[in-house]
């Protein structure tokens, strides 16, 4: 008991050690980080600490390998991972959140979209954490069922080319326990979205919170194997620089930086590139409630509703099709993706994702858009 006693107490001692050390801006190796991490996330230190970690990593800037260090503990230590039978790669397309500017759900959209023009999405997401509704929120509110096993995921995929893979189910204990509690800004936001909870996984578009943060995250992406990897920094017209969106944006100039077929290139794409007119950021930015973002997808996933939100929901699905192949430029897949829509085939992917026991509640959404 007294050995116990002692070892807890020179854990707590140098884990404290730590959060000193990155006060004064010293880095960490990949392994030290690796270590830390998998002590917050299996909770082996108090509350207070891990709080206090996470705030100074955060405020010191973390380095790559710090990054890819806390990325590796999720992975061996907090996920849980599909392995569908495909004939080709999927994408993955997520946002980190934090971003200045909030808009209607993106990522949940466009993946929805990209998968109705041929592509094979394996998205993932939570509960918002910054934001008034996150992926998990939307997909809720469609009727998907959260608690699903995962291999039902992995059939959907397999059978209808998406499937959605909510943090609050493959990410065992950790992730799910702080993001309940946390409210501000963490190495998580960027680590989380480059998970990979789907073997056949390695692509990626990732909307960023800054510019700095969109170069940062491909070379983390390109660190931790990824074949191709967008991120994305979204800006407004009528908002400063610093004051942009974890999305491809319709409002503004978006910067992209690209990882694809083995070379590096960065970019300004404008909504002039895309095919797209130039829209007022009120026009995209995020309803007051769950509900009614979920019916703003909603109308655009059912062919009610063209405009903004529809032509923000395609430009970030050309995104993905664009990084897979599936489209020979961002604006061809643009129109790949308008098509989708036009033909119904996004209403039909959508139906498919949630049909079952909770086809009842996306039928009861569905009807509000007739009224």
């Amino acid at each position: 008991m007294e050995a116990n006693t002692r070892f807890a107490e020179q854990a707590l001692r140098g884990f404290g050690r730590a959060i000193l050390e990155l006060l004064q801006g010293r880095h960490l190796s990949r392994s030290q980080a690796k270590e830390f991490y998998r002590q917050i996330l299996l909770s082996e230190q108090p509350e207070l600490q891990q709080g206090a970690f996470l705030i100074a990593h955060l405020a010191k800037s973390p380095t790559l390998e710090e990054i890819a260090g806390a990325w590796e503990a999720q992975m061996d230590y907090d996920v849980e991972v599909i392995d569908p039978r495909l004939p080709e790669p999927s994408a993955d397309i997520v946002g980190t959140g934090s971003d200045f500017l909030k808009t209607v759900n993106v990522s949940t959209g466009a993946a929805i979209i990209a998968a109705a023009a041929g592509a094979y999405v394996a998205k993932k997401g939570s509960r918002a954490a910054t934001g008034v509704s996150g992926a998990s929120d939307m997909f809720e509110a469609f009727g998907l069922d959260l608690e699903a096993p995962l291999t039902l995921a992995a059939q959907c995929l397999e059978e209808h080319r998406l499937c959605y893979i909510p943090g609050e189910r493959f990410l065992k204990t950790g992730w799910g326990r702080l993001i309940k509690v946390m409210r501000f800004t963490t190495v998580f936001n960027i680590a989380c979205p480059l998970l990979m909870p789907c073997r056949s996984t390695k692509h990626l578009l990732i909307g960023t919170y800054s510019a700095s943060l969109a170069r940062q995250v491909v070379e983390i992406g390109r660190e931790i194997g990824l074949t191709g990897i967008l991120a994305v920094y979204g800006r407004s017209a009528a908002h400063s620089p610093e004051q942009g969106m974890d999305e491809v944006s319709v409002c503004g100039p978006t910067q992209v930086v690209e990882w694809r077929n083995g070379q590096m290139a960065e970019y300004i794409l404008t909504p002039a590139d895309l095919g797209v007119p130039a829209y007022p950021y009120e026009a995209i930015a995020s309803r007051s409630t769950v509900s009614d973002n979920a019916l703003a997808l909603l109308a655009v996933l059912a062919g009610r509703e063209a405009g903004a939100v529809a032509d923000l929901l395609c430009v970030n699905a050309a995104g993905v099709l664009y990084l897979l192949g599936k489209a020979r430029s961002w604006l061809a897949g643009v129109e790949q993706a308008k098509q989708a829509l036009a033909q119904g085939r996004a209403w039909e992917t959508l139906q498919h994702l949630v049909a079952g026991p909770c086809q009842n509640l996306f039928t009861a959404l569905a009807k509000t858009l007739n009224r």
